[in-house]
């Protein structure tokens, strides 16, 4: 094997620099040093980010199994961006008297995922997609139960890994069977040999499952309220947006390239996936009381909205999901964002807590209200663009009547994402959430999810030159 083949993949190898620098400062550093922790974690994960942030020429090592492109790069660094902003924002939550000594653990184990997601997007190769799904998802379950003194994270734990593990089982059988009827793993060959035959439909059915299972599309999502209600808040922000996008991503590339030869058939089931998806988790969303829970079943919805853009199959396709993928990340990292700061100074994450928030913290009120409005698509904010070319995408492809039923479930979501927005401004509370001032690091990662909700609908061009990139596979 040459080994300079490693050389190409610089974006996983800085990476591994971050995670091996963080795990001797957390062993070696004293108890003085470690009040620095959070700073170097940020700092190093920011240089990073600026050292890959210009995106890599088309490439693949090892034979092919290893693949990048200039599309591959940009999206890992989306992935990096929403992974710092959520370190950030745990920062007061690291800070309590039973997570204090767990920074170094949490740091290493989020970049272990991420580092996963990494590997998941650059497959070129089935072994090494599902070694990059294993390395993002085990380090996930352990940060989910994270909080192991309180009994809702241990259960959020015990329920992630036991429908991880069954998807993954699941999935890998689906891989056997492509293997076994194509004689290969290797995304590049395995369209020659895809006749459409029964056992390779049954192959993308159970395949598909493992991904489905990850963005949390219906009826793969009835584990996701109960794991982001017990998880701790930062976790539950990194697992609604991180893991779903670069899942999102792989699915898109991996439908489009290895399915290709029987895309009627994976088109026709995503059809079916998307209706059920948006429609289940809008009126479920409705009923909530748990915030958290709240944001659970929006993120189940947005999940059917990003894959309009698998659906389409096409460049503009493309685009439009990792410009949806960037859009959601900054929207939804702002809404957890205002839900980790109340939740770690006053523990209150019922939606009728936030009654009177904006009389008592208006700057937190305006960060929530500017996330609901993204997320529910409303102009002039970053979520109604995003919207806008997901749709396109999916219209250009002739799916008119898909389109048509996606902007009726966004009228209902415009309802239950109001209902919170009502709350902070409309309702009164005899015992609001006090007036408190938030952290440093989570007041700099509210500016700037803020900033790009404002920006990134107006500047446009962050979408042409996603579309300019092409499939990136």
């Amino acid at each position: 094997m040459d080994y300079t083949n490693f050389l190409m993949m610089t974006q996983e190898l800085s990476l591994v620099a971050v995670m091996v620098l963080l795990l001797g400062y957390d062993l070696f550093s004293t108890p003085k040093g470690m009040r620095y922790f959070q700073f170097v974690a940020c700092a190093l994960l920011g240089v990073h980010i600026v050292l890959n942030v210009v995106p890599t020429p088309e490439a693949e090592a090892f034979g092919g199994m290893y693949l990048t492109t200039p599309m591959i790069s940009v999206l890992k660094t989306i992935l990096s961006i929403g992974t710092l902003l959520v370190l950030m924002q745990s920062d007061a939550w690291l800070g309590n008297e039973d997570t204090r000594h767990k920074r170094g653990e949490f740091a290493f184990l989020t970049l272990a995922t991420l580092l996963g997601m990494y590997l998941m997007v650059s497959a070129g190769n089935f072994l090494l997609f599902f070694i990059g799904l294993e390395t993002a998802s085990i380090p996930m379950a352990t940060l989910v139960a994270f909080d192991k003194y309180r009994h809702h994270s241990a259960e959020a734990g015990a329920k992630y890994i036991l429908n991880a593990v069954f998807a993954s089982g699941i999935s890998l059988y689906g891989m056997s069977l492509v293997y076994g009827t194509t004689g290969t793993l290797y995304f590049n060959d395995i369209p020659a040999a895809m006749t459409g035959a029964p056992l390779q439909l049954l192959a993308l059915v159970f395949f598909a499952a493992g991904l489905f299972f990850k963005m949390s599309l219906v009826p793969f999502h009835q584990w996701t309220p109960d794991v982001y209600q017990g998880a701790p808040t930062s976790v539950t922000a990194y697992l609604s947006v991180i893991s779903k996008g670069a899942a999102a991503f792989a699915l898109m590339t991996i439908f489009c390239k290895v399915f290709a030869p029987i895309a009627v058939q994976w088109q026709a089931m995503l059809y079916v996936i998307i209706i059920l998806t948006i429609t289940v988790a809008n009126l479920f969303a409705l009923r909530q009381k748990n915030i958290k829970r709240f944001l659970a079943y929006s993120s189940v919805s947005q999940a059917g909205y990003i894959v309009l853009g698998v659906i389409s199959g096409s460049a503009m396709g493309m685009g439009a999901l990792v410009y949806y993928i960037l859009v959601y990340m900054v929207s939804n990292l702002a809404a957890f964002g205002v839900i980790s700061v109340i939740e770690n100074r006053t523990g209150k994450v019922a939606i009728s807590d936030y009654n009177g928030l904006y009389a008592t913290n208006p700057r937190l009120a305006l960060v929530m209200m500017t996330a609901m409005f993204s997320l529910a698509g409303i102009p002039p904010f970053a979520g109604f663009f995003s919207k806008f070319f997901i749709f396109a995408a999916a219209a250009e492809q002739g799916y008119y009547i898909l389109v048509l039923i996606a902007l009726l479930n966004t009228i209902i979501s415009l309802y239950y994402y109001l209902l919170v927005v009502k709350a902070m401004f409309i309702n009164k509370s005899e015992t609001p959430v006090e007036s408190f001032r938030s952290d440093t690091y989570a007041r700099v990662s509210l500016v700037v999810c803020c900033a790009g909700i404002l920006l990134l609908g107006v500047l446009s061009v962050v979408y042409d030159q996603l579309s300019g990139l092409g499939y990136g596979m």
